[in-house]
């Protein structure tokens, strides 16, 4: 399992701690830190099975500064998000080649072998 988690969020902490209290211990990447290539992002919205438009952060200032009531290509969106990580939405959590956004944390559940 891995989640790609920014510390700074409740929500994508609240999402790690559901992971860890199942016993699992996930890969942690911290995206803002190591920002995702352009295929490895490509691939996980593949397998949350949405277009990159919708992994975007509307309320960050950055959008809201350059990229509001813009129109992207779907791999202009990509740049976008690989250039502007915080954009993101998070966390999101990949495991077995499924992906779920933990908007709410509780989202991740749908992850785990009950």
């Amino acid at each position: 399992m891995k989640i790609y988690h920014n510390p700074r969020c409740s929500k994508s902490r609240e999402t790690l701690q559901i992971i860890v209290d199942k016993g699992i211990e996930p890969q942690i990447v911290e995206y803002l830190k190591t920002p995702f290539s352009k295929k490895e992002l490509k691939k996980v919205l593949e397998l949350l099975k949405i277009p990159a438009k919708d992994l975007i952060r509307k309320n960050e200032t950055v959008y809201k500064e350059q990229f509001k009531n813009k129109e992207f290509s779907e791999d202009e969106w990509l740049d976008v998000l690989v250039e502007n990580p915080v954009l993101i939405e998070r966390p999101i959590v990949v495991s077995n080649n499924k992906a779920v956004i933990g908007r709410p944390p509780e989202n991740v559940s749908s992850l785990f072998n009950n």
